[in-house]
């Protein structure tokens, strides 16, 4: 990010933000002439009941004549809000107008913000599969863990159409990209890395998920009560799974315990990082301090230690930021027809990314920039041949 691009951040101001947000952030608008009679007549009575007519007589024709096949529904119902927690449906709105903004400035893709006021898992998942006739893809967000985990379990068993919880998966694949990024600037194979997940939330359990996916098999996960390992009794049923992937050595203890002799470590939840224990880590260790608006660790406490350092944060280098995958994965899920999204099209995506920094790829620049207008269209493409072969 450039100086310039910086100082414009820190001047925003309260009245400015407020002021963007009167009346909301989106709008409808249709994409056919409505000035004559005839205009009328066939954007809505008589004409518009041949067409539904023709889709009830051919159950295909509402993929192609009508949005909901290029229709994201973004869901929440505003337990886990950016890092406000449990706020509300109400209040998660503007976050929410916020994502479908992303969807069409990002993705090409029109979306609309469902916020749902109810908490119960039965409830939110019967009233997202009752809407299915409406919309083509479930973009999940802001849901609390562990509910998070059986909904999107549950969704994607009901329904024919890609649903995917961005808080969980987006992370999960732009962390995967900038590993690959920051493996190759200090010229490792991710295969070979032991890495520390501190957070076992919704973000850590599938970032966790993501890099065994993708080759990792030494991975420590932390909750706030310390390490993952099998002799714990006091584990979720997510967290016992975890425990019987990860930890292969059963280390016990806290950050310090599980940080000396590790490669990288995935900061997801609000603790901090103490300085003395980074200073276990291997040469050339891997800091992601992703916690926002506060990191884990700041980055010039982490660079006495670490060869690459990355957060959450437009104006430090290295920003992991959901919006490079999440536009692109769902645009290649929509273009491609496929009904899920699936582990191997989340790799491909994160591959992607990072194979768009080539001969620029340094210590402060391991993955594009989240405005860089090459990544929708190269996610898009790798999720679509993954669908492609699955077919």
């Amino acid at each position: 990010m450039s100086i310039e691009s910086t100082k414009d951040l820190s001047t925003i101001t309260d009245a400015e933000i407020f002021d963007a947000h009167l009346g909301g952030k989106l709008s409808v608008q249709s994409k056919m002439p409505l000035n004559t009679k005839r205009d009328l007549s066939i954007a809505y009575t008589p004409g518009v009941a041949k067409v539904s007519q023709a889709i009830a007589d051919d159950p295909a024709k509402h993929a192609t004549h009508t949005w909901a096949s290029r229709l994201v529904a973004v869901v929440s119902d505003g337990t886990a809000v950016l890092g406000l927690g449990n706020i509300g449906a109400a209040a998660s709105l503007p976050v929410m107008e916020g994502k479908s903004a992303l969807f069409k400035e990002f993705g090409g893709l029109d979306s609309i913000p469902l916020v749902l006021d109810t908490t119960d898992v039965d409830e939110i998942v019967e009233t997202v599969i009752r809407l299915r006739p409406s919309f083509g893809a479930v973009n999940l967000e802001d849901i609390s863990a562990p509910r998070c985990f059986e909904i999107e379990k549950r969704l994607i068993e009901a329904l024919d159409i890609p649903v995917m919880h961005d808080d969980q998966h987006g992370t999960a694949v732009v962390v995967l990209a900038a590993l690959i990024g920051a493996a190759r600037q200090t010229k490792r194979d991710i295969s070979s890395l032991k890495v520390v997940v501190s957070g076992a939330g919704s973000a850590g359990v599938a970032v966790t998920n993501l890099l065994l996916s993708a080759g990792v098999d030494d991975v420590i996960v932390l909750d706030s009560r310390g390490t993952i390992h099998r002799e714990r009794d006091d584990l979720n049923p997510v967290k016992a799974d975890l425990a019987g992937r990860t930890n292969r050595e059963d280390v016990m203890g806290g950050l310090a315990e599980a940080l000396d002799g590790a490669d990288v470590v995935v900061g997801l939840s609000s603790s901090t990082f103490e300085e003395a224990a980074v200073a276990k880590m291997n040469k050339d260790a891997i800091i992601f301090a992703l916690s926002n608006p506060t990191p884990e660790i700041m980055p010039d406490v982490a660079a006495k230690y670490a060869a690459v350092v990355a957060t959450g944060r437009s104006d430090f280098a290295n920003q992991i930021n959901n919006v490079l995958a999440f536009p692109g994965i769902f645009r290649g899920a929509l273009d491609s027809g496929a009904k899920k999204i699936t582990e191997g099209m989340k790799v491909a995506a994160a591959h992607a990314i990072a194979d768009l920094v080539g001969e620029d790829l340094a210590a402060d620049y391991i993955i594009p920039s989240a405005t860089d207008d090459r990544v929708m269209p190269a996610v898009a493409a790798a999720v679509a041949a993954e669908a492609e072969k699955t077919k």
